[in-house]
């Protein structure tokens, strides 16, 4: 149910509509801004043709929307450069106008013109839109609506190969700590879609950047925020186990300092991020090619890994009963490599 008191007063046709929310827009200059009357005045007229604009897209109780109309809407949109004001004008749009804003930008993106996603190809063409959307995460008032209307975006190859690539993307590892709970949750969110949305590309973005991006991910987790520390392992998990990056995965369970970090996640306070570091920590173990330093680090450490590991226990249940089984592998993995290393000296 709508409580907006800015109804259409009557039909316009989708060139008006595009170009009276190019205007109304335009109107929020830096001289508007600072002036509380023409302020509130300029900013009724933007959520008066945002209204419009969704009950055009969507429709709303009585009417439905018109394909031709939205069609047309959102070909004007792109042609009037209404995406750039659309954009570059949210940090000063109130609640209102983001909250439809936000709702429409689905639509805007997926409609297409023709055979092409007009707004998505108007993105493509002007990159740095993005860039204003990743940095908007520091602005807690309108974070949140950005995140939503990145993760849009995302969805489409195109936009998510450059966030990824730019600059930008290094950006989120800052964001996903921010103090701001719902920020931080929401640009975890953004992060996730990232690196899971389009395997093929995920695949080649960490092989072209895979020092510079463990790097980073190895802060992530070994923060001292617990939420932190669980989603990105959690998150490591997933998308370590896409089938596109199963080189990836190989090249990471090589390295000792990697499974260090996994070792020291087993000693966790948290019983449920022990237990996330140990479906990591059980492809190191369970490598056949296992490095020779790898193998001397399990036989140096393996009384206390067999301790940590036999007081793991996640429950009952049919999944506990495969955890259970996997880890009696485990176990028995370490005590082998323990055995041949005693020998070897």
């Amino acid at each position: 149910m709508s409580f907006s008191f800015f109804k259409p007063s009557r039909p316009k046709t989708p060139q008006e509509v595009a170009r009276f929310i190019k205007d109304s827009l335009m109107a929020l200059d830096t001289k508007t801004v600072v002036e509380v009357k023409a302020l509130e005045k300029a900013m009724e007229e933007v959520e008066k043709n945002f209204v419009i604009m969704r009950c055009m897209l969507i429709g709303d109780a009585e009417v439905e929307p018109n394909a031709d109309q939205v069609s047309q809407l959102v070909e004007e949109i792109c042609k009037e450069c209404v995406i750039d004001l659309l954009i570059h004008k949210l940090p000063v749009l109130g609640w209102e106008a983001r909250k439809d804003l936000v709702l429409c930008w689905s639509i805007l993106l997926k409609q297409k013109v023709g055979t092409t996603y007009c707004c998505v190809q108007y993105i493509e063409n002007h990159f740095e839109l993005l860039d204003f959307l990743v940095v908007c995460y520091d602005n807690k008032e309108i974070a949140v609506n950005c995140g939503t209307m990145l993760r849009e975006c995302i969805k489409f190859p195109t936009l998510a190969k450059y966030i990824l690539e730019s600059a930008c993307f290094e950006l989120f590892f800052k964001f996903v700590e921010l103090p701001n709970f719902d920020v931080a949750s929401d640009a975890f969110s953004t992060f996730k879609d990232l690196l899971t949305k389009h395997g093929n590309i995920v695949s080649n973005f960490l092989s072209a950047h895979y020092v510079e991006f463990f790097d980073r991910y190895e802060t992530l987790l070994t923060s001292s925020n617990y939420v932190t520390r669980r989603q990105s392992l959690k998150l490591l998990s997933e998308f370590l186990l896409e089938s596109p990056n199963s080189q990836i995965m190989k090249r990471y369970i090589l390295e000792v300092r990697n499974m260090k970090v996994m070792m020291t996640l087993l000693k966790d306070s948290s019983k449920n991020i022990q237990l996330s570091a140990f479906h990591i920590f059980k492809v190191f173990v369970a490598n056949p090619n296992k490095p020779r330093e790898i193998k001397v680090i399990l036989a140096k450490n393996h009384e206390k890994l067999l301790e940590l590991l036999h007081d793991l226990s996640p429950g009952k249940g049919a999944e506990d009963e495969q955890y259970e089984e996997e880890k009696e592998l485990i176990i028995k993995e370490i005590e082998r490599v323990s055995r041949l290393q005693h020998l070897a000296r």
